[in-house]
């Protein structure tokens, strides 16, 4: 076969793997209602409390993928010289406990001559579209030496990730990557087969093209479930087996400390593989389209309207939780309130604070009043410019904004080249109400004035291209 007919089987091997994975319903409220604020983006792991990870002694080829290794971090760690090691990702990545700190301990351990620098770029209820836009505030700007991507559950958007991987070998090209598949209730089943989940399937195509080592974290836990000493979702019944989650997706601190345990098992198979001489960026599997990808902070854009302006997060009890994503937040709360940017792309977005008041943004692109269709790539979730009938209005509030503060983006895919953007407060009010599930309405019954608001806390402008003056 030849490279065009190996290129075609593969991408028709992924657009198969993507359609045949898809989450729930219930999955994916869970991962959504998951996000309750930031986390500092630097941590360290000095608490004594941080679970000690032995590798053990479990054995399975499907559990890491060595590929091309991470020859540059290993040169570091062993010449006890400082490295900074980003992790990004959702909920499970974020959280602590769910494998993220008991990595960074063990590492620290492994590695005592090495003076580690730990990031925390995980964001709850988010995968790789979000992750495309940020990681390079988050992760890259910072220089990391390693970076660790977790998004198989959310979504596995492989365009996504393909993005995220150039972008990081554009802005770096010594960066190691090392991509992380965490799986959710059902997965365990493909391991016990020996098989991959499907959404993980077309993740590591991606890998292999990129020649990135990577790890099935659910594999042992696959294992001692299928051994009936594993119950993979529920309440610790019975104290002989280990817990895995209480909802099926996110780890307990046992759960986490399985996922850490391949992890470390992954590193010592690495280390111990001969590694192979780095190779120049690869010409995309899928697209790169998402090499662009970027944010701003709307706060250096001029904005000469009055309505809108810089309110630093710290100043308010409620956006404070926010802090380490957006030290500040263009914030309107009269509707009207108009602000201007240019770009060159063909995708912009908002990635904001949600909460009981938020209200509406209207969109005129290039002067012309846009409507917004929502359509769907895979599991990526967007909205069409287009002049037909649809919704004329970008709503910030949803099904989780009852009585609590959240961040979520939202992305508008026009066609590409050179835009003016206006963006405008809606006076256009939601029913609130109705968007909330019976079981979420309690509070808006009994504090009605605190919902009937339209106000915007607007943290980053997304865009798929370039800002322009």
């Amino acid at each position: 076969m030849n490279k065009k007919g190996v290129k075609t089987a593969l991408l028709g091997c992924l657009l198969m793997s993507a359609t045949a994975f898809s989450q729930t319903r219930p999955d994916s409220d869970k991962i959504a209602a998951s996000q309750a604020g930031a986390s500092p983006l630097y941590f360290d792991v000095s608490a004594s409390n941080i679970p000690v990870i032995e590798a053990g002694d479990f054995n399975n080829e499907l559990e890491c993928s060595v590929r091309a290794g991470l020859p540059g971090f290993f040169e570091k760690v062993n010449a006890g010289k400082k490295v900074v090691v980003a992790f990004i990702g959702g909920s499970i990545t974020q959280a602590n406990f769910g494998y993220r700190l008991q990595t960074a301990r063990y590492l620290e351990q492994t590695y005592p001559q090495a003076s580690f620098q730990w990031i925390n770029a995980g964001v709850s209820g988010t995968g790789t579209e979000l992750g495309a836009f940020r990681v390079n505030e988050q992760a890259l700007s910072h220089q990391p030496d390693l970076i660790f991507i977790e998004f198989a559950v959310n979504g596995a958007y492989a365009a996504g990730m393909e993005g995220m991987i150039r972008q990081t070998i554009k802005k770096n090209p010594n960066t190691a990557i090392c991509l992380l598949y965490t799986i959710l209730t059902g997965q365990t089943a493909f391991y016990q087969r020996n098989e991959l989940p499907p959404n993980i399937k077309g993740l590591e195509l991606i890998a292999a093209h990129y020649d990135l080592p990577a790890v099935n974290l659910g594999v042992e836990a696959a294992k001692l479930e299928a051994a009936d000493k594993l119950i993979w979702k529920g309440n610790q019944a019975d104290p002989n087996k280990i817990l895995f989650s209480d909802d099926g997706i996110h780890p307990t601190t046992a759960g986490g400390n399985l996922y850490a345990a391949a992890i470390a098992r992954a590193f010592k198979k690495i280390e111990a593989a001969k590694p192979l001489k780095k190779k120049a960026l690869s010409k995309p599997l899928i697209t790169a389209a998402w090499d662009d990808a970027t944010m701003v902070d709307p706060s250096i854009l001029p904005v000469p309207d009055k309505g809108w302006r810089v309110l630093p997060t710290d100043t308010d009890p409620n956006l404070k939780k926010f802090s380490p994503w957006f030290s500040n937040v263009l914030s309107a709360n009269k509707p009207g309130a108009t602000f201007s940017f240019r770009f060159k792309g063909d995708m912009l977005g908002v990635f904001d604070i949600g909460g009981p008041e938020v209200g509406q943004l209207e969109w005129i692109i290039d002067g012309k009043p846009v409507k917004l269709s929502k359509e769907k790539e895979g599991s990526f979730i967007y909205y069409q410019a287009k002049d037909t009938t649809a919704a004329d209005v970008l709503n910030r509030f949803n099904s989780y904004c009852n009585n609590r503060y959240r961040g979520q983006f939202d992305i508008i895919k026009v066609p590409h080249g050179d835009h003016l953007v206006k963006v405008t407060l809606s006076g256009q009010k939601a029913d609130k109400l109705m968007i909330l599930p019976e079981d979420k309405r309690a509070d808006i019954v009994q504090h009605p004035e605190k919902y009937d608001q339209t106000v915007i806390y607007l943290g980053r402008i997304l865009l798929r291209g370039i800002l322009l003056k």
